[in-house]
């Protein structure tokens, strides 16, 4: 069963960062099921995934990916809006008792990992787009990078997927000003 969606400041930083590491890695040409079980387990996560899982991912991460690449509030908000229509009513759970009490905007304990992967995605998106007011996230501004990132930061928004890529973009800058 997948880790639970919980609402707290903490728990919304772990699915932010699930959530990119799943687009990017998705969006790998070599993402097969054990690739996408490797990023899975790195991030708690004790999924089984079949190649049909991969391909179902790969169209929810293609959903997840519109919200991140919108440039305004307004257009991230309509694609978050996509996304949670698409998801159930919340409920609570606690996996029979498993679990502590979480909520959960997938149909059943048992969702389809793709199902599962757009609601939490999609609650989380939400959450940080309204605690912010801005774009929950981008894609990397270092030209050739592409990937994705969530930003769950208070201060200045992201523009890198990471730091190296903000050194290179600022290398790659300073030499041409050179």
């Amino acid at each position: 069963m997948p880790t639970p969606t919980v609402l707290t400041g903490r728990s919304v930083r772990a699915v932010a960062a699930r959530t990119a590491d799943l687009v990017n890695a998705l969006a790998e040409p070599g993402a097969d099921p054990a690739r996408v079980e490797a990023v899975l387990r790195a991030h708690g996560e004790d999924e089984a995934v079949t190649g049909a899982d991969v391909a179902a991912l790969r169209g929810a991460a293609d959903r997840i990916r519109r919200v991140l690449e919108a440039r305004t509030t307004s257009a991230a908000a309509a694609e978050a809006n996509a996304l949670l229509a698409a998801a159930h009513r919340p409920r609570l759970t606690d996996h029979g008792g498993t679990t502590h009490w979480h909520v959960h905007t997938d149909s059943r304990d048992d969702a389809p990992l793709d199902e599962w992967f757009a609601a939490s995605a999609g609650l989380v998106l939400a959450l940080l787009l309204t605690d912010r007011q801005r774009p929950p996230g981008g894609v990397c501004g270092d030209g050739g990078c592409g990937r994705v990132f969530i930003d769950t930061g208070s201060g200045s928004p992201r523009r890198f997927c990471s730091r190296r890529c903000a050194t290179r973009s600022r290398v790659r800058a300073h030499r041409a000003r050179a």
